[in-house]
């Protein structure tokens, strides 16, 4: 792992998970659909015919516009709601992926809806803290295996990691890499619950460690769009390893908004203990 230094430390976004919530996107995805169509509509008036032509001629244009508008909708939004929901629907054609997709599990409380991982096939699922925080058992739901109470069997608050136990066998798992070696611009994956949805994946880049101010060792930052539910998502390198655990945004200074991570060798130094 990189050699530790002193990081001046920021500070998470005060919802800390997320500042978009599920009415809000949906709210922005119609909002652009209606400008969209909006837009065609005003188009469309603008180029009223010069001459009059047979109204079975003006009903075929029509439609054709219509197609064309609904093929182009999707591309005409440029909110990152949109974006996020495509780039998953794209990278969910890989194999590798799907195969990742198998071992996320939709962790459900009273209270909150989160995301983890199994990292075993004995039915061991890691997780952030904060998501089962005050809960004995919860709910846990595979895409294939269907539902299962997840026991809290390890808590570890001050790195806000948790670990659940299903009773399973030869569950779909994600293998945890032996160790962060920290990598600037390293490509990764990451799937998750964000939202009202299941099972997103989606990529983006490694930055830096950074500190904050609810951690004593630095985090790291990731250029990739993370949304609430997104917490517990397992953070996937090139050879299909769990390298760390998503569990916040923040609005760095210089980087804009990011999502962050916690690196792996954070859970192993805790449970060695």
């Amino acid at each position: 792992m990189k050699q530790m230094k002193k990081y001046e430390k920021d500070i998470i976004d005060e919802d800390l998970y997320e500042e978009i919530d599920e009415e809000e996107l949906y709210e922005l995805v119609e909002e652009a659909r209606q400008d969209a169509l909006q837009k065609e509509k005003e188009r469309k008036q603008d180029k009223k015919p010069k001459s009059p032509f047979p109204k079975w001629m003006f009903w075929l244009i029509a439609l054709a516009l219509m197609f064309h508008v609904v093929a182009l909708l999707p591309q005409t939004f440029s909110i990152p709601a949109v974006d996020f929901l495509m780039t998953s629907a794209k990278l969910s054609q890989q194999e590798d992926i799907k195969t990742y997709k198998e071992a996320i599990v939709v962790i459900e409380t009273e209270e909150s809806k989160g995301t983890g991982f199994a990292m075993n096939a004995d039915g061991d699922i890691l997780t952030n803290y904060h998501v089962i925080e005050g809960n004995n058992t919860v709910t846990v739901a595979f895409p294939e295996e269907g539902l299962f109470t997840g026991e809290v069997v390890e808590t570890y608050p001050e790195i806000d990691l948790a670990v659940l136990h299903v009773d399973g066998n030869n569950l779909p798992y994600l293998p945890l890499a032996k160790t962060f070696l920290y990598k600037p611009n390293e490509k990764i994956y990451f799937i998750g619950n964000p939202l009202k949805f299941q099972g997103i994946a989606n990529e983006g880049t490694i930055i830096d460690y950074v500190g904050v101010k609810s951690k004593d060792l630095p985090v790291v930052m990731l250029d990739a769009p993370v949304y609430r539910g997104n917490s517990g998502s397992p953070v996937i390198d090139e050879n299909g390893e769990v390298i760390g655990v998503v569990f916040a945004t923040m609005h760095h200074k210089e980087e804009g908004r990011v999502g962050l991570f916690i690196p792996i060798d954070y859970y192993y130094d805790e449970k060695n203990r």
